[in-house]
Order: C-alpha cells, then structure tokens, then sequence
C-alpha cells in the first residue's frame, strides 16, 4: 500500500470523527448538560439497548430508552409484570444511571398506526413548544419522547419553562398524558 493511500484511509475516519464531535460540541451549546453528560448519556442508550436486546427475558417486549442527565426513562411495552420489573433492574445496573423511571406498559405492542400517530404527535408537541413566550427558553433544551399518546418531557427547566411547556402540550389535540421527567434549574 502506498503512503497516499495509507494516509487517505487513516485520514477519513479521523475527519469523520472530528465532524460527529463538532456536531456534538454544535448540539452542546444549547444543552444545558455538559458535553460529558451529553456523551454519557448516549453511552447509556446504547448500552440499555444492548442489554435489553440480549435479554432472554424480554424477548417479545419492546422497550425504548431515553437518557437524560443521567435518568434513564423505559417506554414502551411488555409482556407482564416480571418483565417490567426485569427490565427495571437491568437498567438500574448500567454504568452511569442515577435514575430509572419505569413507563414500560403490560400489555400488547403498539400498532404501526400508533407508533407512527406518536411521531407525528411528537413532532406537533416540539412545534408547539417554539414560542412559549418566556425569554431565553430554548425548545431543544426539551427531549420529547411520545408513546401511546403519552408525552414525556425531560431536560433542565426552571419551573416556569416546565409548567409552560405542560400547560401547552397538554391542551393538544391527542395528548393523553403529559409525564415530566425533568430536572429543575431553579
């Protein structure tokens, strides 16, 4: 192999890679986390899912996981009870989780249709959190996450940007449940 060569595949993951931390860094400057929770957290997703999908015992369940700051929040649907709580325990053993709130649902999947009615949903909930009318709120500081028509909020609020963004989404047309996971500020 020639040194042109060897140098253009060391050279392209090493751009690659430079590109996804300053995308990161670009997403950071909004985040009220620092860029090692930020980091941290996506850990914990990835090693939830592993975890998760490697479960004997959680094979027909289907579990999402959202990180934030060190909550991990389970969604999704399960098969029973034992499950739930399995799928509790597992997450409370991964490295770096200082919470778990456990959402999971007992009870049959959800239907394509109402996955897909959840991101629209999620998306109408991120719209309407644009102009909340309090100065400096910043909607991307706002994970939604949306799960049988069940709207789950987390990041770092004051209390005033949290009972706003509640106040508004819970008015929406096809919300059922509005669940704060956040942490305050204030």
């Amino acid at each position: 192999m020639s040194d042109a060569t060897h140098t253009r595949k060391t050279w392209f993951p090493l751009t690659l890679a430079a590109l996804a931390l300053l995308l990161l860094a670009g997403c950071a400057a909004h985040d009220r986390r620092s860029f090692g929770n930020i980091v941290d957290d996506q850990s914990i997703e990835i090693a939830a899912f592993d975890r998760f999908a490697n479960a004997r015992d959680l094979r027909d369940a289907r579990i999402k996981s959202v990180a934030y700051n060190g909550t991990l929040l389970l969604i999704g649907e399960v098969q029973d009870s034992t499950q739930r709580e399995t799928a509790e325990r597992i997450a409370a053993r991964i490295g770096g989780v200082r919470r778990v709130v456990n959402e999971l649902a007992v009870g049959e999947d959800a239907s394509f249709w109402r996955r897909t009615r959840d991101g629209v949903l999620t998306t109408r909930v991120k719209a309407g959190l644009l102009n909340l009318g309090i100065e400096g709120f910043d909607p991307t500081r706002v994970n939604v996450t949306t799960v049988r028509g069940e709207v789950y909020l987390m990041g770092l609020v004051s209390h005033e940007e949290a009972d706003a963004a509640v106040e508004r989404i819970s008015r929406m047309r096809g919300v059922r449940r509005v669940v704060k996971v956040f942490e305050y500020t204030d």
